[in-house]
């Protein structure tokens, strides 16, 4: 039972591994994909040199992450068969068809225009190649939804029957898809990913700004990240808000290990800090605000909260790591939030590019949105132990019978060739975000001026925070 119990935990170990090193990258090319739809639309639009410029800046950036996602992701799926035929067995008539559609639909339409939107800016239409980039951004959000559909259908399961084999089969394809927790999860997700990509391109504009702030491609790129920030920063607070009360309706147990929480209360109070100890049955060192905890979850002052001995024990998920990972997602949306409030403050006073200090905090915040991520799917994911269709099959009851010794063997490989190949990559992205932006320099004043009314109709570039930019004949 012992090796059964550590072969169960380095499968995890070895799964957790590899969806860490991938989750990264559609986090990123999800939010990145839709950015260069954006920059590539304004620049037809108002016809200014820069967005071109920052468009070819990311698109190199986006063609080695989003092949560096599809191996990842690849290499990911083959663990269904090797590490866990139980799960691919009993869930395969439900999962393997989602999957299926991901890649019928999703994948097919990123690779059948990322060729035109890579290559194409030359050889093809301005507008065909703006609507490949499009079809190319459309594809990463599709994605999304195929893959989160069946993450939530194994958070909550919903749209099944199950078959006199043990097979879990679906019963109504609407059901499957759209589940309790999908339309809250797919938000919370493609929010997360706009915010991490939005902090990417913020911390490299803040790194060019330093070298040169009259760098008007910098200056695109921080203005619009910053922007992206100030707005959707608070919007997934509140999205988190209504994800939050789903999770409790759906999967008690879990916002009880995230709250820290053992015993059930009306009006619990919110644990700011402290240690959830599951031998002891208590959060030990806790610093709690008295019935704020309540408020956050219910709505209401005095309501109840179950606690985890309202489960069985044998239920309880290790409430320590979710307890904390819950806590560092929270805490990095919350400096997003402010991050984004500051720049709205110095931007309205004219000093949005002449401000050292800020563009620093900018540069530290870059890798906040990946952190983000993988802090909220080890709370997603670990908080569903122990289970990997929750309530209804667990995890120790979903592994390959492989000894040990080949879940070390093959996990040990993993982290050797992933630290290699994506340590490589991932230093190839880093120096081509150290480059200049764009073939030539376009430099504007250091403190943006007032905006005016005179001259040949102005047009106001609103994301470069005001600065103003007359088109003459087609040209900036």
């Amino acid at each position: 039972m012992d090796l059964l119990l550590d072969a169960v935990f380095l499968a995890r170990a070895q799964f957790a591994f590899t969806v860490a090193f991938h989750i990264v990258f559609p986090a990123f090319t999800i939010g990145l994909a839709s950015y260069l739809a954006v920059l590539e639309g304004l620049w037809l639009w108002t016809g200014r040199e820069v967005y071109l410029q920052v468009f070819r800046f990311w698109l190199k950036i986006f063609a080695v992450s989003f092949g560096m996602g599809v191996v990842s992701g690849l290499v990911m799926s083959y663990q269904f068969g090797t590490n866990w035929s139980v799960f691919s067995d009993k869930a395969g008539p439900i999962i393997g068809p989602l999957m299926g559609y991901e890649v019928l639909s999703a994948f097919f339409l990123e690779a059948g225009f990322l060729g035109v939107m890579l290559f194409g800016m030359n050889r093809v239409g301005k507008r065909l190649h703006f609507t490949a980039t499009l079809m190319v951004a459309f594809g990463t959000f599709l994605s999304a939804f195929w893959i989160l559909a069946v993450n939530s259908w194994m958070q909550t399961p919903a749209g099944y029957a199950i078959a006199p084999n043990g097979q879990f089969v679906p019963a109504d394809w609407f059901a499957v898809i759209f589940n309790p927790s999908f339309p809250y999860r797919l938000v919370h997700m493609v929010l997360a990913a706009y915010l991490t990509t939005a902090f990417v391109v913020g911390a490299v504009g803040a790194w060019h700004l330093l070298r040169d702030s009259g760098n008007a491609a910098a200056r695109v790129m921080f203005s619009m990240a910053m922007w992206m920030a100030a707005i959707v920063a608070p919007v997934q607070i509140v999205a988190g808000d209504f994800h939050g009360l789903n999770t409790l309706q759906h999967q008690p147990a879990k916002v009880a290990a995230m709250e820290g929480h053992y015993e059930t209360h009306r009006g619990a109070p919110l644990i700011l800090f402290g240690w959830p100890d599951n031998n002891a049955a208590e959060t030990k060192y806790a610093i709690a605000i008295p019935k704020l905890g309540s408020l956050i979850l219910t709505h209401d002052w005095e309501g109840e909260v179950k606690g985890l001995k309202a489960f069985p024990r044998e239920d309880w998920p290790p409430a320590h790591v979710v307890f904390w990972s819950f806590r560092i997602m929270v805490g990095i949306g919350l400096l997003m939030a402010l991050l984004g409030a500051v720049t709205l403050l110095w931007r309205w006073r004219g000093r949005l590019y002449a401000a050292p200090w800020l563009h620093r905090c900018a540069l530290v915040m870059g890798p906040s949105g990946f952190v983000a991520v993988l802090a909220g799917w080890v709370t997603t994911e670990v908080g569903r132990q122990p289970y990997t269709i929750y309530g209804l099959l667990r995890t120790a009851d979903s592994v390959s019978p492989i000894a040990l010794p080949g879940v070390a063997a093959s996990l040990v490989a993993f982290v050797v060739v992933y630290f290699i190949v994506f340590g490589a990559g991932i230093f190839y992205l880093l120096r081509l975000m150290a480059k200049q932006p764009g073939p030539e320099m376009l430099h504007e004043p250091a403190v943006e001026a007032p905006l005016r009314s005179a001259g040949s109709a102005p047009v106001v570039d609103l994301l470069s925070d005001g600065k103003q930019a007359e088109i003459q004949g087609g040209r900036p």
